[in-house]
């Protein structure tokens, strides 16, 4: 028989609950009953070794945390920016907080230990400060110019800028294969440490929503306003169940993508179509709901052309999805037929951050940390390393 696992009852119970499981859920995972695991959780009985390890790995906790007597202290929750009819954080969202809290507080540690510099844009400004200022500030701090960007993907741009100065941050639509996250629960979060800023962008959005979440969260950041963050594009329907934080980032975020000069300047022809809106936003780098949002808030459009416009750009971005998921169906069918895929060291880059692989390979060279430990905050194995950093550095 089995050797039985003589686990503490409470803290399989926070494992599960802070993982957001059902016991359904969790039960098929081991797979047992959802009756036997509640059995597990009552001490009624134990589950063997094995199962106990399966349940280890299905809740992301050490195997050794079942063993303690009480539940350990975890990290604390970020404070939830979302409006209060937001959709509960799921397992998925769970897991990626949880996973960039652990990156951020190792590299918060690691600094702290070598003395470095704090970041002097982290709680520079205030919700009071003016919107204007704080806007231009992360511009001047990022070199940045919305009106001019040197590539043809801004966000990419933005994330290399911020990196280099020393904010990290994190981009991915997944936890693994079998695990998505829902942009519908989260869009981005904000640790906003002053020695190793940590953001997080979903990135199950198109590249539109996730630069302007992007940008959302570096006022976050300057504002050193840590927490999560949905239904970031400003809606006039909506504008008034944001938190005043929100209302403010938003604010600077329009300032800096959209400036009042650039949408003076622009032709009021632009907004005789839907797709002339479209090119436009485009071409800013925006939504065209964000877009029309501006122009509406600054008297450039009426409240009746905004809505008929908005209606139309909600027409067009629906069949913009449906032609997205037949495009994603055709690759998969393709995939079938001669496997292949996204780079696997291109997601790990883009989910662990660019600048955070640099400094864990680095730390890892240089004899700071063990193989193991590396291997974790990297979520890969060690003998991946020597192709990772020819990812990195190619």
């Amino acid at each position: 028989m089995s050797d039985k696992a003589h686990i503490t009852p409470k803290v399989l119970i926070w494992a599960r609950e802070s993982a957001r499981m059902s016991i359904e859920d969790a039960a098929a995972k081991v797979p047992v009953s959802p009756e036997k695991l509640k059995d597990w959780e009552d001490g009624i009985s134990q589950p063997t070794i094995k199962q106990a390890e399966t349940l280890a790995k299905t809740y992301r906790r050490a195997f050794a945390i079942f063993f303690l007597p009480e539940a350990p202290r975890d990290f604390q929750p970020l404070k939830d920016f979302r409006r209060k009819t937001a959709k509960p954080l799921g397992t998925a969202s769970t897991f990626i907080i949880r996973e960039i809290q652990q990156k951020q507080a190792w590299l918060s540690d690691l600094f702290r230990e070598n003395d470095e510099d704090t970041l002097s844009c982290v709680g520079k400004f205030t919700i009071n400060s003016n919107p204007l200022l704080v806007a231009q500030d992360i511009l001047t701090t990022l070199e940045i110019n919305p009106l001019k960007y040197s590539t043809e993907n801004p966000i990419k741009e933005w994330i290399q800028k911020a990196e280099a100065k020393g904010i990290f941050i994190s981009r991915t639509s997944f936890i693994h294969s079998r695990l998505k996250l829902d942009s519908e629960e989260i869009q981005g979060f904000t640790i906003a440490d002053k020695h190793a800023p940590f953001i997080f962008i979903n990135s199950d959005d198109w590249d539109a929503p996730q630069l302007f979440t992007l940008v959302h969260e570096l006022v976050h950041i300057w504002i050193a306003a840590s927490g999560i963050s949905n239904e970031i594009e400003p809606e006039l329907k909506h504008k008034d169940k944001l938190h005043p934080v929100e209302l403010f980032c938003n604010t600077v975020t329009a300032n800096i993508l959209l400036p009042e000069a650039l949408m003076l300047s622009l032709n009021p022809s632009v907004f005789n179509s839907s797709q002339d809106v479209f090119k436009v936003s485009k071409k800013l780098g925006v939504s065209s709901f964000a877009f029309l949002f501006r122009a509406y808030s600054l008297n450039l459009i009426s409240v009746e052309k905004y809505r008929n416009l908005k209606n139309d750009a909600d027409t067009n971005f629906r069949d913009f999805l449906r032609r997205e998921e037949e495009k994603k169906a055709l690759a998969k069918a393709k995939q079938k037929e001669k496997p292949s895929g996204p780079n696997y060291y291109l997601l790990l880059v883009n989910k662990n951050s660019h600048l955070f692989t640099k400094v864990v390979m680095d730390a890892f060279r240089g004899g700071l940390i063990q193989p193991t430990q590396a291997s974790s905050l990297l979520n890969t194995q060690v003998n991946n390393f020597s192709k990772l950093e020819a990812f990195l550095y190619k």
